[in-house]
């Protein structure tokens, strides 16, 4: 018992002594992180009541006029009424993705509560969506195996409206360093989002200060130490990949389309090629890829979004073991562009060629600074081994093998996916070569 007082104090101590944090503090669990890691890809979802106009997701309010912004806090509300939102819809389309984990926007900057908070009236109950989006969310995704995560933050363009202090990021009084009541509201909602809808695996601290993240962070370590910190407690890059590996756990937040929320208009879309690349690439650099979705004012997610999913989908449903069964390789890329990942034994490896590439044709490539194995074979994942339809075991096999300087490469490519006859019967994205036996 002496101990355990002892250890008790000790702890109190260590929380009392933490500095006022301006670089990021990490206090996830090793093992933690090494989960999130292998998470790899999840979807993130920017949604709030002024999704009804297109704005940009809160960031309209900054320095705007007392006009516009008493109109936002008082009419917007009164008319968010998302009435399609179907949450299984949006875990469905994650799961079929590839998806590992969602982050959903519980409050962003304008400080409105996306559940059903005692902490202030500018929450989605008191609109008549009348629903704990946070609620359906968390319940939908966890149906369907996804890991939970949240996104908070730390500003509050609400809470400052209420004080009759100015709607900013950058100035003292907008941060929680120098307002200690914002400070502790921020605390107090997300005691609430860590201990009213079980266990949350994943926290996003979006703060423009890293004093209220590192604040917020303390928090929910001690409610739940088992949780990651991503924002707020690693390398983060938002829309962007880093030029080389970074020690893990690290992070990119990419969007779908230009913007983080819904936009009716003006917008623009990733392809799926793109999608998929980011994907790739993160992955040999040793990342987690969190890509952005941002539903409309009905609540669903808009077509172009989902059809870029379902491509991407469609893809990982081919080639999920390049994501499931591997860790970066000693280079992140062949001397001709080729990403590179190795298997968790390093025995195979898997090389990734860009596409298009043509359908039913006997195509060879050379990839320098490599050698294989003598036993070493070649497969093309989610391909069986023939490769002539009409010959069957007579068909001849695709192989590799040692040439000066790297290896040599003959391959065929078969799926017989869409209907491409009408693009020069070329399959756009990229296949996935996998070298077996790689290395004895």
């Amino acid at each position: 018992m002496r101990h355990f007082f002892i250890s008790a104090i000790a702890i109190v101590f260590f929380w009392a002594q933490l500095p006022a944090q301006e670089t990021p503090l990490n206090l996830n669990k090793p093992e933690r992180e090494a989960w999130f890691t292998a998470l790899n890809f999840g979807m993130f979802i920017h949604w709030s009541l002024d999704v009804q106009y297109g704005y940009n997701i809160s960031h309209s309010l900054r320095l705007a006029s007392d006009d516009y912004t008493s109109r936002y806090f008082s009419e917007l509300p009164k008319t968010f009424d998302p009435y399609e939102f179907a949450p299984a819809r949006w875990a469905k389309l994650a799961k079929m993705t590839g998806m590992k984990y969602v982050v959903f926007t519980a409050k962003h900057h304008n400080g409105f509560c996306m559940w059903d908070t005692e902490t202030t009236d500018f929450n989605s109950m008191n609109t008549p969506f009348q629903t704990d989006a946070v609620k359906a969310v968390i319940e939908a995704f966890r149906k369907e195996g996804i890991a939970i995560g949240l996104y908070f933050s730390p500003d509050d363009f609400w809470f400052l409206h209420s004080r009759g202090l100015p709607i900013t990021r950058n100035h003292p009084s907008s941060m929680a360093s120098n307002n200690e009541p914002l400070n502790q509201y921020g605390k107090q909602q997300l005691r609430e989002l860590l201990t009213n809808y079980g266990t949350i695996d994943i926290l996003f601290l979006d703060g423009n200060e890293q004093f209220g993240k590192t604040e917020l962070a303390k928090v929910a370590w001690e409610i739940n130490p088992e949780i990651v910190v991503t924002r707020g407690a690693m390398e983060t890059p938002e829309q962007r990949l880093p030029d080389e590996p970074l020690p893990s756990p690290w992070e990119s937040c990419i969007t779908v389309t230009d913007s983080w929320s819904y936009r009716p208009t003006n917008e623009s879309f990733k392809t799926a090629s793109e999608v998929i690349f980011q994907w790739v690439e993160i992955k040999a650099k040793g990342g987690n890829f969190l890509l952005n979705v941002g539903p409309d004012a009905k609540g669903r997610i808009p077509e172009g979004q989902e059809a870029v999913l379902n491509e991407v989908g469609a893809w990982w449903f081919i080639n999920h073991e390049l994501f499931d069964n591997t860790k970066p390789f000693n280079k992140v890329k062949s001397s001709n562009g080729y990403f590179l990942l190795q298997s968790k034994d390093e025995k195979d490896l898997y090389i990734v060629i860009p596409g298009p590439v043509k359908r039913r044709a006997w195509q060879t490539t050379f990839v320098e600074g490599l050698k294989v194995s003598e036993n070493a074979t070649l497969s093309l994942l989610g391909q069986g081994g023939y490769t002539s339809e009409s010959r069957l075991e007579n068909s001849d096999p695709m192989t590799v093998e040692n040439v000066n300087g790297g290896i040599f490469l003959r391959y065929i490519f078969l799926h017989n996916l869409y209907n491409i006859y009408r693009v020069a019967n070329k399959w756009g994205n990229p296949v996935i070569l996998k070298i077996n036996n790689y290395a004895n």
